[in-house]
């Protein structure tokens, strides 16, 4: 079993739960979740307090709450995947919690699995920019005619 660095299970865990639930439904077909699976927390939606600073480097605050579902789950070699995603979103949950466990059994397959999820992500937050962009707008001042010179 190839190493696997925290920074590398972070990597995943911080793109996995932001994909269309088809995008990671192909990648957990293309890797294959090997069988039988046994669930340590069925997919299950709560609430998480979101916190906050003030400019960024003040004292934190407790913003409000989140709908945050999760999920865990253990493979037949005891590989335990967890899966963290905003929303009311079970079967995403699910997903990711594979997907997490399955990468910890080949870390190497990582990189082909998560290119294509972040390709998406990208191009996706390009639109939001372009979308938000064609609604700026430019602020100037004139000058009066008796106070230029």
């Amino acid at each position: 079993m190839p190493a696997l660095s925290q920074s590398e299970r972070q990597r995943w865990l911080s793109i996995l739960p932001k994909a269309d639930e088809d995008a990671l439904a192909e990648a957990a077909d293309a890797l294959g979740i090997p069988e039988p699976v046994q669930w340590l927390r069925r997919p299950e939606t709560g609430a998480a307090m979101v916190r906050g600073r003030m400019s960024g480097s003040g004292a934190p605050f407790n913003m409000g709450e989140m709908t945050v579902t999760r999920a865990a789950v253990r493979l037949e070699d005891g590989t335990v995947g967890t899966g963290y995603v905003a929303g009311r979103a079970l079967r995403k949950a699910e997903l990711v919690a594979l997907l997490d466990a399955r990468l910890q059994q080949q870390p190497d397959l990582a990189d082909g699995l998560l290119a294509p999820i972040e390709a998406a992500l990208k191009a996706k937050r390009q639109q939001a920019v372009r979308k938000a962009a064609t609604t700026k707008v430019e602020f100037f001042t004139m000058v009066r005619g008796e106070n230029a010179k």
